[in-house]
């Protein structure tokens, strides 16, 4: 079934996806996922014990669109392609979160200086009983960073709703040396990927 409009659902708060869609031309109405229900998220961010890097930001992925559908079928919404999608940052295969204090981000950026992280960012479109989805991996690699920089990064707000303690489109542009993959994948959607699964649910792009 082809979709009603050229619109999409986009299951995600993050402001940067949001300006990459636009970026790219593709409408799209939000579907937020709660995070502070009585029962808890609406999806659950926690990573499983053991739990590979890749398989963790595929399943995130996945269950933001499932859930996001189930949304859509309750609420008997008009019937749309659903994009989700989760970005993870690694170190010597561990997942490194969103810090919530001064000293998590402090501890994180000192462990990325003058070393290659990669940053995954798993997508994935919903569309009727259809999922499809992609991952996109990135090579990022720091300059060595001063504590007196680390410092005045930490004491801004960008560090404390981003995966790895940085964000690529503020700041932090200023101490990455070298990029191997995506931009927009590091900022949390990768284009490329992205437009090819919107239209195979039917989205026109160029």
């Amino acid at each position: 079934m082809k979709p009603i409009d050229k619109k999409i659902y986009l299951a995600s708060k993050s402001p940067r996806r949001r300006e990459l869609l636009r970026q790219i031309g593709v409408e799209f109405e939000l579907l937020m996922l709660r995070n502070d229900t009585a029962r808890g998220p609406d999806v659950s961010e926690i990573v499983l014990p053991g739990e590979d890097p890749a398989l963790y930001v595929a399943r995130v992925s996945r269950e933001k669109a499932a859930f996001a559908w189930s949304i859509v079928q309750n609420r008997r919404l008009p019937v749309r392609p659903i994009l989700a999608a989760d970005t993870t940052v690694t170190l010597d295969g561990e997942i490194l979160g969103k810090p919530s204090t001064k000293l998590e981000a402090v501890a994180m950026l000192e462990r990325l200086s003058g070393r290659t992280h990669q940053v995954l960012t798993s997508i994935a479109v919903h569309h009727q009983d259809q999922v499809e989805q992609l991952t996109q991996v990135s090579q990022v690699r720091f300059a060595t960073l001063s504590p007196a920089f680390i410092k005045t990064y930490c004491a801004t707000q960008e560090p404390y709703d981003k995966a790895g303690g940085y964000g690529i489109q503020g700041m932090a542009a200023l101490f990455i040396e070298h990029i191997d993959g995506s931009h927009s994948g590091i900022m949390g959607l990768p284009l490329y990927e992205t437009a090819k699964l919107l239209r195979k649910a039917g989205i026109p792009l160029a």
